[in-house]
C-alpha cells in the first residue's frame, strides 16, 4: 500500500471530503459489507466508503475519511500526494498503489486493531447506446 498515484484520479487514494449521506444510519454501528455514504478525495474525485471489517458507526467511517482528506489537503501526510500511512483519529489510513486502484477501484484503507474501512472509486455509468444505430 505504499504507491500512489499521479494525475487527474492521482489522488483518489486519499480519500475524503464532503458526506453525502450513511445508507446504513449515521449513529448506529453497521458490520462488514455496509455502504455509508459518498465523500470527495482531497483531489475532489468521488469516493463511496463501505465498511470492510468489524463493526464501525457510518459518523465516525465519514468523520475518519474527511478527515484523512484534510490531512493530505494540508500536506500533513508525507510521500508523493499523501501515500504514505497517517493517523487519523485513532485510526490509519493510507491510499492504495496506482495498479491496485486500477484493478480493485479501492483507493484507500483505514483501520483500527477491529475495523477497517476502504474508499472505492464509484463504477463510471455505461453510456446508453441507441439500437437504431
Amino acid at each position: 500500500m505504499l504507491g500512489v498515484l499521479a494525475g487527474g484520479a492521482a489522488l483518489a487514494a486519499g480519500a475524503a471530503g464532503v458526506l453525502a449521506g450513511c445508507s446504513s444510519g449515521a449513529a448506529a454501528g453497521v458490520q462488514a459489507g455496509a455502504t455509508c455514504g459518498t465523500t470527495r478525495t482531497a483531489a475532489d474525485v468521488p469516493v463511496i466508503i463501505k465498511v470492510t471489517k468489524g463493526t464501525v458507526s457510518c459518523s465516525t467511517a465519514m468523520q475518519v475519511e474527511n478527515e484523512y482528506a484534510v490531512k493530505i489537503k494540508s500536506g500533513q501526510v508525507p510521500g508523493n500526494g499523501g501515500g504514505a500511512p497517517v493517523g487519523v483519529s485513532g485510526w490509519t489510513c493510507q491510499g492504495y498503489p496506482t495498479p491496485e486502484v486500477l484493478s480493485t477501484g479501492n483507493a484507500s484503507q483505514c483501520h483500527t486493531g477491529s475495523a477497517a474501512i476502504v474508499a472505492v472509486l464509484p463504477v463510471p455509468a455505461t453510456p446508453a447506446t441507441n439500437a437504431a444505430d
